[in-house]
């Protein structure tokens, strides 16, 4: 994923900031304390970098878009957890059903359409008992 310098909302300037600027003393029990995250100075659109680095998750995301990759990543981690799927398999059978690239196939850089797709996929396939290891 890249860097975002400038937010692709409002033209805000985008910021490297400490996680706990944000999540405030929640930092610790969230298991971010001493990690960053790239934010909006105008918007408040924000993504946060995986663990030690300053690389980007996904694409930066407003509070809704957000909380859809939350809900994504709930229904999606848990079927294929509940699959017997290693988290490799389920990103291939993921890029596989989305019709995407394996390098394409995260959730962080997902729109609102495909995290709604890829939550349906998941409920359609748990009711017919589709897609088990």
């Amino acid at each position: 994923m890249e860097i975002p310098y400038i937010c692709r909302y409002c033209g805000g300037i985008v910021r490297l900031v400490p996680a706990e600027s944000v999540y405030g003393d929640s930092a610790v029990r969230l298991g971010l304390k001493g990690e960053k995250l790239y934010q909006c100075q105008n918007c408040n659109a924000r993504v946060g970098c995986h663990k030690g680095t300053v690389r980007p998750l996904g694409d930066l995301a407003n509070e809704v878009l957000r909380l859809k990759r939350i809900e994504t990543h709930q229904v999606f981690d848990a079927y294929w957890a509940e699959r017997g799927m290693s988290r490799t398999q389920a990103y291939r059978w993921l890029a596989k059903k989305m019709h995407l690239p394996e390098r394409k196939a995260h959730i962080g850089g997902f729109e609102m359409h495909q995290c709604q797709k890829l939550i349906d996929l998941c409920r359609r396939n748990i009711e017919k008992k589709e897609d088990v290891i």
